[in-house]
């Protein structure tokens, strides 16, 4: 609905112009009604009239001056002028400030008004329309470049490099490896994709927001690289820099990635991590890099989440974790049996730590903690202390998707978490899957703001029906529930780690400190500073 401003110093004429016209039928909104130009101008720096309705002569600023003043805010806008003056010096400066019409009051017909008003209508409606049409072409020639240098740069690393020349012509185009100069190649890696997959509608949309977030960055910057999407998960730059600058190429690229990682984080809650590679001088080196970043699997499963490193070519040794899977099915039967819920995520982070320390193979990992889940839930069964909620099939296909080390420990606290709960830990006895399985989601997700209605839509319940159900099978509302636990989470990452009260608030999923802090003191009655003190 366009928005309407209707302005003169006549009151009678404002009162039946107001009355008299059927703004809501011609799908106009009177925003407001002005005796003066300049209370009108006021009131517009809060929201601008896509149509003006003025006389000219009026106090204190007339009514060709806020044309004027308005159209410099809102080209765009519609004006239709209604005044006693007839003389053509009036009508040509209207004219110049192009006036939809000139209409005069003492032969005003409110008819010939709307009709003009129809016709603003027609007029704004078929501009909307043709901006619409022009930014849909403008965003399919931007997506087609972008599905373009994409499939250029796929073609590249999958495909043999029959002809470098050829190739080298068509790199050009995008200012990569020309006269003279390296490429730096880098690739950043998206965490908790299946998380991000769900926030946005569709794997295009999540794209589509990733590139245009990277592109701005980029432009800000005093370096040339070309971006790429190669899927969902992974981007790909090229940072092109003059042989023989004296500026440190990787100090730069790692200073532009970090960038964009902090921006993708701030604008989408995204998180990235990077690989930076090596100098390259020919389309050869460039290739193999480029595939050495992509299947760097052993080096990326070990790096923090939002980690930025060298590409590394050492081979992982083959080491046998196995020779210590009953020391670890041990120690977590041990605690689950003393119902010691808040002990998991300490035994859960010495292991992984020493996973990190001795760096197993990823794939190892993966078996080694999928067989850890599988037996603890069948001991538990066979005691019928709790009943089969998750098949085998389907914890496989989850561990598929966890491509880091921290991934994984959340995937298996909180998969544990969700077997002490449900065996008279800290949820009380409710044998109920729907609520194992919301304490699950709560457990892996504890480093970022957690709604009732996400968990709800992830137990395919309602969400006042989950409120309810929760609160009568765990005893405390569902809020109470999430905040409790981030505070046992932060009360384990500061007798565990040296990470501030800021850190720790932010890995926590809070946007703000000193809520963070006054929380934490109700919960466990001193602040952070006073608790690790």
């Amino acid at each position: 609905m366009y928005k309407v401003m209707l302005v003169d110093d006549d009151y009678p004429v404002l009162e039946l112009l107001s009355e008299v016209i059927p703004w809501q039928q011609l799908g106009l909104s009177l925003m407001g009604t002005y005796e003066n130009g300049l209370r009108a101008w006021e009131d517009s720096q809060r929201e601008l009239p896509d149509i003006l309705i003025t006389d000219i002569g009026m106090p204190r600023m007339n009514g060709l001056e806020l044309i004027a003043r308005l159209k410099e805010r809102k080209g765009n806008m519609r004006c239709i002028i209604l005044s006693c003056h007839s003389e053509f010096q009036f009508a040509q400066q209207a004219m110049r400030l192009n006036v939809q019409d000139y209409l005069i009051k003492d032969t005003l017909d409110p008819k010939d008004l709307e009709k003009l008003l129809q016709q603003c209508k027609m007029s704004l409606d078929d501009e909307r329309q043709s901006h619409w049409q022009h930014s849909k072409l403008s965003h399919l020639v931007d997506e087609t470049k972008e599905l373009r240098k994409e499939q250029w740069l796929k073609n590249f690393i999958q495909q043999p490099l029959l002809n470098p020349k050829e190739w080298m012509k068509e790199a050009e185009g995008y200012g990569v490896l020309v006269e003279d100069s390296v490429c730096l190649a880098a690739a950043g890696f998206l965490v908790d994709v299946k998380l991000a997959q769900k926030r946005f509608s569709s794997d295009q949309t999540l794209r589509f927001a990733i590139t245009n977030v990277m592109e701005e960055v980029l432009q800000t910057m005093d370096i040339r690289v070309m971006h790429a999407a190669y899927g969902v998960k992974e981007s790909l730059f090229l940072f092109t820099f003059r042989r023989g600058i004296k500026r440190n190429m990787f100090e730069d690229t790692a200073a532009c990635v970090q960038a964009i990682q902090t921006t993708l984080f701030r604008v989408l809650k995204l998180q990235m991590s990077f690989l930076i590679g090596d100098a390259c001088q020919t389309p050869e080196q460039l290739k193999g890099n480029l595939k050495s970043l992509l299947t760097a699997e052993s080096q990326r499963f070990y790096m923090e989440e939002g980690g930025i490193a060298r590409l590394t070519h050492e081979a992982v040794e083959q080491k046998d974790i196995f020779a210590h899977y009953d020391e670890a099915n041990s120690e977590l039967r041990e605690v689950l049996l003393g119902k010691q819920p808040d002990e998991i995520g300490d035994v859960v982070e010495r292991w992984t730590a020493f996973m990190r320390a001795e760096a197993y193979a990823p794939e190892t990992v993966k078996d080694w903690m999928l067989k850890l889940l599988l037996d603890q839930k069948l001991k538990w069964q066979s005691l019928q202390m709790i009943r089969p909620s998750y098949s085998t099939d389907t914890l496989h296909k989850e561990i598929v998707d966890l491509s880091t080390l921290h991934e994984m420990k959340r995937w298996l606290s909180g998969h544990l978490q969700g077997i002490a709960n449900l065996a008279g830990g800290s949820t009380g006895p409710s044998l109920r899957p729907e609520i194992m399985k919301a304490c699950q989601y709560v457990s892996q997700h504890l480093d970022r703001k957690i709604s009732l209605e996400e968990v709800a839509e992830h137990c395919f319940l309602n969400p006042s029906y989950f409120s309810r159900f929760f609160k009568k099978e765990v005893g405390e509302s569902f809020i109470e529930y999430v905040t409790r636990k981030k505070m046992e989470r932060a009360k384990e990452l500061l007798n565990q780690t040296n990470h501030p009260s800021s850190k720790i608030c932010e890995m926590l999923g809070y946007d703000n400190q000193s809520y963070f802090i006054k929380t934490f003191k109700t919960y466990v009655g001193v602040t952070p500073v006073e608790y690790r003190g």
